[in-house]
């Protein structure tokens, strides 16, 4: 692995280091897709909580979002880096 690629594994273990971020993979993988609100309430977590979860997996490349309206909708990305496309697969 080059320098580049261990910052990018970092970062991916960074996100998924959290065990409700993971819950939250978990449940988007068996889900599909969820908004906000219903990510918060699956996992009953405050929806300021919740947004800082979503936020920082997107922002790892883990999820893809989508705003609908009001609402914004996250999805487990397909161009997501292999080592958290493995551990998805571990969910």
């Amino acid at each position: 692995m080059n320098a580049l690629e261990y910052k990018e594994l970092e970062r991916v273990l960074k996100a998924l280091g959290n065990r409700r971020r993971l819950a939250i993979v978990a449940y988007l993988k068996r889900k599909g897709e969820a908004s906000v609100s219903g990510v918060a309430a699956e996992l009953k977590l405050s929806l300021k909580a919740t947004s800082k979860h979503l936020a920082l997996l997107a922002a790892a490349g883990i999820l893809d979002k989508e705003q609908r309206s009001t609402n914004m909708f996250f999805w487990i990305s397909k161009n997501a880096p292999s080592s958290a496309r493995h551990t998805c697969g571990l969910l």
